[in-house]
């Protein structure tokens, strides 16, 4: 598979990365042997970056990460996670002492003594311009506790802010053909000063899939059922921040725009891969095959332009005054 410098921090990373909320059991129940596999046929598949975070399984998710990589010495993935939801969502909590100790646990959990990228998980919107926050995280670079900082953000704005700190390494963002307000701003200035994009939620929470229809229900505790509306954390993170109703009719509308040797997942992550400044992408998987299939769009011949054009025109007409004033 393709892989792409993972910006300052100057290691590389595959197209298609793997994403691994759903490893904590997130999405609805995940055997530790169903996670496994997930893991070893992303792998063999090409995938050379995972991310995760400390609250994903309240930490599961990094340990099923480290069993894998424990007894592979030879493999090469670059594994990045995520701080700072286990806390209250205050600025006063972003904090040296803080970060030492969310880091602390994370490398316990990975079975490491320096994470490769870490990551602040959707801090409140002040965090992305306190001096203070970056002179934190310096000094975890400075005591070898990490490779390298990125954020994770919920909005462009806050993407543009960080972009603009000299010690960011990467901003992760949602991005995916019902969410292309980034390409405007922040993927230019993120090719301009040199941080990677890693563009995340690219299934719009499964719904590019085109399986899903209106009258489609998920488990109890499956954040697609409990978050619709925002509930337990920001809105667009659960169906890119899109009315499921109309998500169900755009994907429906986008699945017919998918060539021939696709599937509507795969044009997606195509459509992705494309755009200029990404520099990896991280859909979940489930199961091993969700996996195989999701690393399979990064060998897939680019679709013809007039494809992208009416993905253009779709999002457009039925998404845009959903979510562009949000995000």
């Amino acid at each position: 598979m393709d892989e792409r410098t993972m910006g300052r921090l100057g290691q590389r990373a595959s197209v298609v990365g793997l994403g691994t909320w759903q490893l904590g059991a997130d999405w609805g129940a995940v055997d530790d042997k169903e996670a496994l596999a997930v893991l070893e046929t992303a792998a063999e598949s090409g995938v050379t970056f995972f991310d995760t975070a400390d609250v994903y399984g309240d930490g599961r998710s990094e340990q099923t990460i480290a069993a894998f990589i424990g007894g592979r010495p030879d493999l090469h993935v670059l594994v990045a996670t995520k701080m700072g939801r286990r806390a209250d969502q205050i600025p006063e909590n972003y904090v040296l002492e803080n970060f030492r100790a969310w880091n602390d646990r994370s490398r316990r959990n990975l079975g490491v003594d320096r994470i490769d990228l870490v990551q602040l998980h959707c801090p409140p919107t002040p965090v992305y311009s306190s001096d203070e926050v970056y002179d934190a995280l310096d000094t975890l670079v400075e005591e070898e506790r990490i490779g390298a900082y990125g954020v994770s953000v919920e909005t462009c704005r806050e993407a543009l802010t960080a972009i603009g700190r000299p010690g960011v390494a990467s901003v992760q963002i949602i991005l995916n053909p019902f969410r292309t307000k980034p390409l405007r701003e922040v993927l230019p200035a993120a090719r301009e000063a040199g941080v990677a994009i890693i563009a995340r939620v690219p299934l719009a929470s499964g719904l590019l899939s085109g399986k899903y229809t209106k009258d489609t229900v998920f488990a109890a505790d499956d954040h697609r059922t409990y978050n619709r509306h925002g509930e337990a954390f920001d809105q667009g993170e659960t169906f890119s921040g899109v009315d499921f109703a109309t998500g169900v009719e755009a994907a429906a509308e986008f699945a017919a725009l998918a060539p021939e040797g696709y599937t509507p997942a795969q044009l997606a992550l195509r459509w992705i891969i494309d755009q200029p400044g990404v520099t990896t992408v991280i859909p979940g998987a489930r199961s091993p095959e969700q996996a195989r299939a999701n690393a399979a769009a990064a060998k897939l011949p680019a679709p013809p332009e007039e494809t992208y054009d009416r993905i253009r025109d779709l999002y457009e007409r039925r998404l845009k005054d959903q979510v562009e004033n949000r995000w």
